[in-house]
């Protein structure tokens, strides 16, 4: 994962908000990618060793697909103690905020010229239509027109 500075979380906020600008938004974000420090990726980070763990599984497999219940038993916590520690700590679902992980990935393999098919199963989608669609509600845009215009 990639430490994204303070001016590539503000261009990513842009992007999910009014649209304005986009595409050079979209240019500008890439370079902050392209130039990020391998670090863990700018997410709202748990605190609870629980959510680290699992945290730490996505980061590194961001297409596994185990279901809460199964990554609480690896990293040994119940569903839905996992699910109230993501509510209270990080303000989202879990559902939510691997999506948002998966997304994060996507950008970089999307800067990197990887093709959305690709990127698409990489980042644990079961078919690209899905991804597209997840991809277009947090960015703004579908992944063809991101590459295109970060070129």
């Amino acid at each position: 994962m990639f430490l994204a500075s303070a001016l590539a979380r503000e261009v990513l906020l842009a992007l999910t908000g009014p649209a304005t600008g986009t595409a050079r938004l979209r240019r500008v974000l890439v370079d902050e990618l392209r130039e990020a420090g391998e670090q863990p990726l700018q997410l709202p980070e748990p605190r609870d060793d629980r959510l680290r763990a699992v945290a730490r599984i996505l980061y590194e497999q961001p297409a596994d697909n185990t279901p809460l219940a199964g990554l609480g038993r690896r990293t040994g916590a119940s569903a839905r103690t996992l699910s109230r520690l993501f509510r209270g700590e990080l303000g989202m679902s879990f559902y939510q905020w691997r999506t948002q992980v998966r997304v994060h990935h996507a950008l970089v393999l999307l800067a990197e010229g990887h093709d959305t098919t690709h990127v698409a199963h990489a980042c644990g989608w079961s078919n690209p239509s899905s991804f597209i669609a997840a991809f277009a509600a947090v960015v703004g845009t579908t992944p063809r027109r991101y590459r295109a215009d970060t070129r």
